[in-house]
């Protein structure tokens, strides 16, 4: 797992943030601190993110635990070793399992080394990741956000994110992908930091733990 951002480094970027964008100053002074999302990169953490797509916490959750004690792990080789079928009898739906095998396919053939993607720059990670069929633009930039601890990565197709930055802005209309990347280009080079920031603002929101003003 790559080296986690440090509440130092996340304190840090808040307060560069705020200062390059005064649209964030509310959302930094409501919003507690936090620890970045990092989970577990290479094949086992993209394949994870293309379990959970379009399916519920707990259900990816559930189908997950039964690939690992199905198959006795989470590796290219142990995925290829299983066929179509007996990965839909725990699970996974037969389109998922055609992309985790195609991925596995690719590593194991070395056309993608996603153990080592922290050699290339934000910009080769993504058309490297993005090249392999069922990982999008969306899934390439979370990967890299969440798995790598990549500090300038922006999901600009998140619509949890958009409709923070609309309440950031007091906008009427959340932005759509377009005009998230844009709006984003003054938090460089800690757009990470600022999507981290947001979410959590836009969580503690949907629990109720903060309140927007009436004015939004």
């Amino acid at each position: 797992m790559p080296p986690q951002p440090t509440p130092q480094d996340i304190a840090a970027a808040r307060e560069a943030l705020v200062a390059a964008d005064p649209a964030l100053a509310r959302v930094h002074a409501q919003t507690p601190a936090f620890e970045w999302r990092l989970r577990v990169g290479g094949f086992e953490g993209l394949f994870r993110m293309i379990v959970e797509q379009q399916v519920s916490v707990a259900s990816a959750a559930s189908v997950w635990a039964r690939l690992r004690n199905g198959m006795g792990g989470i590796t290219p080789e142990l995925l290829l070793a299983h066929d179509l079928d007996q990965l839909r009898g725990m699970g996974l739906s037969r389109q998922k399992a055609t992309y985790g095998q195609g991925i596995a396919r690719a590593q194991i053939a070395g056309e993608i080394d996603l153990e080592h993607l922290a050699s290339l720059d934000d910009e080769a990670a993504i058309a490297a990741l993005t090249a392999l069929k069922g990982v999008g633009l969306w899934t390439a930039e979370a990967y890299l956000l969440m798995c790598e601890g990549r500090l300038d990565v922006f999901p600009g197709g998140d619509v949890a994110l958009q409709e923070a930055i609309r309440w950031a802005d007091g906008a009427e209309v959340r932005p759509d992908q377009k005009a998230a990347y844009a709006r984003a280009e003054i938090w460089r080079p800690y757009r990470a930091v600022a999507t981290h920031l947001l979410w959590a603002w836009y969580t503690g929101v949907k629990r109720g733990e903060i309140v927007l003003e009436a004015a939004l």
